[in-house]
């Protein structure tokens, strides 16, 4: 789909970013400094951008798990600085699917266990899954070729791999608005990643779900409605 039939078929936007900045702790420049950023719903964006230019930080904006100092950042209508840390936690449990670049899998629970694991935090999404929870589970773990023999194995004996397509099952589960994904794809094969890529692409467009993937794959990008190279978006307040 090209840009303009996008941007014409979409009338929410799910994603508002304005005059965003955000520094850590003894840094001397903010590492996000984002002028203005829009993304609609259903939008799929594809996020560049060399390492340490603030890609997984502006990931932490976008969930609430780090808030910004400066401007705002409205997810779904909610600026998230003005929710409490458990209003942040609540809200993104029930909206937003989110593969970590680290996974954070519980180790102490099941492949099966790990990926229920939304569904126990939030009615929401676990009232958008009709029929059977560990069924649609399954069913994930089967399209991202997870063999059934180790559904019910501790996660940590699976290979690193196999774990990071039991947190891409896990952020897909109950249909959540906003998918999140840092480097969803870094340490899947050929086939494995293929097999990633169309279902998340699939889950997302079932439920008209909006998007960001981060990659440093430029092979993906084709695949995405919009890019956005990341230092040239924090570069445009420099640049006006």
């Amino acid at each position: 789909m090209k840009d303009s039939e996008f941007n014409n078929s979409q009338q929410t936007c799910v994603i508002s970013l304005q005059n965003t900045r955000f520094q850590w702790p003894g840094d001397t420049s903010p590492v996000i400094d984002i002028p203005e950023l829009n993304v609609q719903q259903g939008e799929h964006l594809f996020v560049k951008g060399p390492s340490g230019c603030g890609k997984s930080t502006l990931l932490s904006l976008l969930t609430g798990i780090n808030t910004t100092q400066s401007g705002s950042v409205t997810i779904l209508g909610h600026q998230l600085s003005h929710l409490s840390a458990s209003q942040r936690d609540k809200f993104r449990a029930d909206h937003i699917g989110y593969i970590f670049q680290q996974f954070n899998l519980l180790p102490y629970l099941s492949v099966i266990e790990n990926v229920l694991l939304p569904c126990q935090f939030s009615r929401l999404r676990k009232n958008n899954i009709s029929g059977s929870l560990q069924e649609k589970a399954v069913q994930l773990l089967n399209r991202l070729k997870l063999p059934e023999s180790l559904l019910n194995q501790p996660v940590v004996e699976l290979s690193i791999g196999q774990q990071q397509r039991v947190a891409a099952a896990r952020a897909l589960i109950g249909s959540p608005q906003l998918i999140i994904a840092d480097e969803p794809t870094s340490s899947l094969d050929f086939d494995n990643r293929s097999a990633f890529i169309e279902l998340l692409l699939e889950e997302a467009n079932q439920v008209n779900s909006t998007l960001v993937f981060v990659s440093h794959d430029p092979t993906l990008e084709p695949l995405f409605n919009r890019s956005i190279n990341l230092p040239e978006v924090n570069q445009a307040r420099k640049c006006a």
